[in-house]
């Protein structure tokens, strides 16, 4: 198995079938159609190679967010746009929230990069306060913050974030904000820190089609900033053609498509209290999340290998730093889906 959730082939090549997979925050609703379509009229170009530079994509992209075009670049996925940032930038000193997802400190220590942990409680739901000002000091090269955070799956209030990224900015400290999952939100608009990219150059933000567009098998995603030296400098820090043809194709009918993801967050509206509550009904402790993923703690020994037995995989959090044995996360999915897990989880509890 993986580091990560989403190893349904570990799971066939350990129980020979494919699991109901819980383990990975990807949309329940699979590919919306006309993604698709696009996706497969690509591969009669298949034999030239895709645009380096995503041009089609990137002025479709600036278009729906309303920024200029080189204010954007295109990788196979947040993961890859990762890895860049960390090469182009080569922080002395980095800071992180524990726990958060694990590649912005597997990307930073590449490069030898001193990294620091900002502590989330369960006392306080896992939220950043505003105690992280105070780490946020000159020398502090740069700062990562996932919103809504994974695995927690919480957000920090906008006017918190605003705080943050101008203490970022007087530091010196350049703000990466992955909001991947922010188009999963209730009000994605109340969270995102997308208005304040022209009033500071100091702030990069990671977005993808993974989740919310049903993209996770093709890889897709885009950094947006104002800073054009860090986008350039990103851009050589990894191997030319990162983005495929089909999945620029299926990009952009992603954003034609605005049927899906209010078709997904109303999904996620309906089932995550309800999933919420079923767990907390069968004596889990579940993180008050607002993604569509539930952070829960269960102290029943060797859980994930009774749920794969009865083909269930979920994500283990035990390695997440801040967290440890008796920690899992769980995707939310369809009403069917959530019932026949809720089910599994009774008669193994």
């Amino acid at each position: 198995m993986t580091d990560h959730g989403g190893d349904w082939a570990g799971f066939a090549e350990t129980y020979g079938s494919t699991p109901l997979d819980f383990s990975a925050n990807v949309s329940p609703l699979g590919t919306p159609e006309p993604v698709r379509r696009a996706a497969e009229a690509a591969l009669a170009e298949a034999g030239r190679y895709p645009d380096p530079l995503c041009r089609a994509l990137r002025e479709k992209l600036a278009a729906y967010h309303g920024v200029p075009a080189d204010w954007i670049l295109c990788g196979s996925g947040a993961a890859d746009l990762i890895y860049r940032l960390a090469a182009a930038r080569r922080p002395g000193r980095a800071l992180v929230t524990a726990p958060t997802f694990s590649e912005y400190e597997n990307a930073l220590t590449l490069w030898e990069c001193r990294v620091s942990r900002f502590p989330l409680y369960e006392k306080n739901g896992f939220a950043v306060t505003e105690d992280i000002l105070t780490a946020i000091v000159p020398g502090l090269d740069l700062l990562f913050l996932c919103e809504p955070n994974n695995p927690t799956g919480r957000t920090t209030g906008l006017s918190l974030l605003e705080r943050i990224l101008e203490h970022c900015a007087a530091c010196g400290t350049l703000l990466a904000v992955d909001e991947c999952f922010n188009d999963l939100l209730a009000d994605p608009e109340a969270h995102t820190l997308l208005k304040s990219l022209r009033r500071y150059e100091n702030l990069l933000i990671l977005r993808a089609f993974t989740k919310s567009r049903g993209l996770a098998g093709l890889r897709l995603g885009y950094a947006l900033s104002q800073d054009a030296a860090l986008l350039e400098a990103m851009g050589r820090g990894g191997p030319p053609w990162s983005v495929s043809a089909p999945a620029q194709a299926a990009g952009m009918a992603a954003l034609a498509d605005t049927a899906g993801p209010e078709a997904l967050r109303r999904l996620i509206r309906q089932e995550r209290p309800r999933l919420s509550a079923g767990l907390a009904a069968l004596g889990c402790r579940v993180c008050p999340g607002e993604a569509n993923y539930l952070l829960f703690f269960c102290g029943v020994p060797d859980l994930p290998r009774r749920l794969a037995e009865r083909g269930v995989l979920i994500r283990n959090c035990s390695n997440y730093y801040g967290l440890g044995p008796g920690w899992y996360r769980s995707a939310v999915r369809t009403e069917a889906e959530n019932d026949l897990f809720l089910k599994i989880m009774e008669e193994v509890l």
